[in-house]
């Protein structure tokens, strides 16, 4: 049985540290997603930080937020997705280090990413009985659900670059491509009763390299298929959006997730994610 039950010993109710699954989270994902690929190449190329100056750089700030994420007690919207903004460019920069410098073929790394996270889904389900993301509630359980994002990131990465070097498409067929996949495993949910928490953990896969795939369209030169926008504009326009939604979303609380009873009977909460859209 899928359980969301914390663990015994505490006499309250715990409050969930990432938020409800709703339309909303998908359009902050998909433009945290996409200024994870403009920024990247932002620092990368305009600033001159290096790949892996770059890499060293984001992953000094990503720690330093994570460890904020880990220190609060509950969702707290700017912190939360700011660090989604930052493990999407430390996702990326692992790919493409992986890739750039040391050389390794986008086969390899697409298959070595999704091993780690079968993984870590395997030892999440282990020690926690559940792969709900409506019941992080222990520091535990966020960092498998930490890690399990952090790899979904370069798998969405390395699988995004693989198909698009495959296919040869350019950025907006690929955004389709990756869009219709997306709307495909969401109808496989919705409409056929497909299991609430694969389908949403693929589609989170699918999101990365749909928003490479805008990210690329707007930025890159209009000569290669873009809209010529630069990564400098594209990364403003995109981080000026996410914090408006975020800000929205602060105020009106739309997104949060009731507390978790930890001393209640354990739920099934295959039955709680059939109640929730993604």
């Amino acid at each position: 049985m899928d359980t969301t039950r914390a663990p015994a010993g505490t006499a309250r109710a715990l409050l969930n540290k990432v938020p409800e699954v709703t339309i909303w989270f998908w359009v902050i994902k998909i433009l945290a997603t996409t200024v994870g690929e403009t920024a990247a190449d932002y620092l990368n190329e305009t600033l001159g930080f290096g790949l892996t100056g770059t890499t060293l750089a984001v992953g000094a700030v990503f720690l330093v937020v994570l460890w904020f994420q880990f220190r609060a007690r509950r969702y707290v919207p700017p912190v939360y997705w700011a660090t989604v903004v930052l493990i999407s460019v430390v996702g990326t920069l692992i790919t493409d280090n992986l890739t750039d410098n040391l050389g390794v073929p986008l086969e390899l790394t697409t298959a070595v990413f999704t091993v780690a996270l079968a993984l870590t889904f395997t030892a999440w389900y282990r020690a926690e009985r559940t792969l709900s993301i409506h019941s992080i509630v222990t520091r535990r359980r966020e960092a498998f659900y930490w890690l399990a994002i952090l790899f979904t990131f370069a798998l969405g990465t390395a699988a995004g670059d693989l198909v698009a070097e495959r296919l040869g498409i350019g950025y907006w067929w690929s955004a389709l491509l990756f869009a219709l996949l997306i709307g495909a495993v969401a109808v496989s949910h919705l409409v056929f009763g497909a299991n609430a928490i694969l389908t949403f953990w693929i589609a989170y896969v699918l999101t990365r390299p749909l928003g490479a795939s805008l990210g690329d369209g707007f930025s890159q030169p209009t000569a290669d298929g873009g809209l010529g926008l630069g990564t400098t504009l594209t990364s403003v326009i995109f981080l000026v959006t996410i914090l408006v939604v975020v800000a929205y979303l602060s105020v009106t609380k739309r997104d949060q997730i009731p507390p978790v009873p930890v001393d209640s009977s354990p739920v099934d909460s295959a039955s709680v994610d059939r109640g929730r859209h993604h």
